[in-house]
């Protein structure tokens, strides 16, 4: 284990993974390794709040997996940061739309390109009309 910590240790220190933190997991470096050969993107999820969150998903990631991937990042945070620890997602995704220029992404199983989502591009929550 300490040999696995030297050398994560070493490749945080490379110039291409220096803005990932200290306490970073295997995931995180593989996303970075992704998005500087162009394996990946950055999706840009804008909260209710007005914070922005960036979420690195594969380049033909679905609606579910940029949702997965979100959840991941935000708790994987707020377990370093020492805020709340449990989020109720189910509530999340049953008060809140993911919008992209106006449009509702309503179909989990299709492609965030078939939505014209590219990378950097930004996604946001919309809360849901009560019918």
């Amino acid at each position: 284990l300490e040999l696995f910590q030297e050398a994560l240790a070493r490749l945080v220190q490379d110039p291409l993974l220096c803005d990932l933190p200290p306490q970073v997991t295997a995931e995180e470096i593989g996303s970075q390794v992704a998005l500087e050969y162009g394996q990946a993107m950055t999706v840009r999820v804008c909260k209710a709040d007005g914070e922005t969150v960036p979420v690195v998903v594969v380049q033909n990631a679905s609606v579910l997996e940029l949702k997965k991937a979100l959840r991941r990042h935000i708790q994987l945070r707020q377990a370093r940061q020492g805020g709340v620890q449990h989020l109720s997602w189910k509530y999340i995704w049953r008060t809140y739309h993911l919008t992209y220029a106006g449009e509702k992404l309503a179909d989990d199983r299709k492609k965030l390109r078939e939505y014209g989502i590219r990378n950097r591009d930004e996604v946001s929550f919309i809360k849901k009309l009560r019918k």
